[in-house]
């Protein structure tokens, strides 16, 4: 059983939702495609045309991953305008926003007030109370590596709504196998139920996986 990846950076992965490189075509599978704040520069007006360009295509099904980063450098205020570009090129395509953010969760909720697609933050690693907040303003999170050797997020899992969650490796080096059944176990589940909640979820907010 080949268990579905909600992100990550493989090219030759066969399960999931590979995560595109601005200026990168990706020629088969689901991916998503989106300005990550890395890669905000002088030339945002160029990458912002590729990323247009590329979110027509059928097998983009998601934008991003994208967002706020309080560890970089950047201008703040242009990361939020470049934020809030993909998400309304996501209202304008009817795809998903998958959200990169490092310390700054709280300044996303206006974000998602202007949203008119799901929201999902990929890779959570945080507090419940957090997780708990990010929850009430109807964010999706999407849970990786960590939940494998971290206890207090293996305790917030257990309550976190299986409807409101996805399993993702993102560039982690292991098998997502492993996340499914540590999550299953959690959440006392098979594995192959938690899956197939998995793929009502990515129905829910408009991903079809072809079978």
């Amino acid at each position: 059983m080949i268990f579905f990846d909600f992100h990550h950076h493989y090219k030759n992965s066969v399960s999931g939702i590979y995560n595109a490189e601005p200026g990168e075509r990706p020629s088969a599978g689901l991916f998503s495609a989106g300005i990550h704040p890395n890669y905000i520069s002088d030339h945002n007006e160029e990458t912002i045309k590729w990323l247009y360009e590329t979110a027509q295509n059928e097998n983009c099904v998601a934008i991003g991953e994208c967002g706020l980063d309080g560890l970089l450098a950047t201008d703040f205020q242009l990361q939020k305008e470049i934020f809030h570009r993909q998400i309304l090129l996501a209202n304008e395509v009817n795809k998903p926003v998958i959200i990169h953010c490092v310390r700054k969760f709280y300044e996303l909720i206006p974000f998602k007030k202007i949203a008119k697609i799901p929201m999902i933050i990929h890779g959570f690693n945080k507090k419940e109370q957090l997780a708990k907040d990010m929850l009430k303003h109807d964010f999706y999170l999407s849970f990786g590596k960590s939940v494998l050797h971290n206890l207090s997020l293996q305790k917030l899992l257990e309550q976190f709504p299986v409807q409101k969650m996805f399993l993702e490796t993102d560039g982690q080096d292991f098998e997502i196998e492993l996340l499914y059944r540590k999550t299953a176990e959690l959440k006392k589940m098979t594995p192959e139920e938690l899956q197939e909640q998995i793929f009502t979820n990515l129905n829910n907010i408009g991903i079809s996986v072809p079978e």
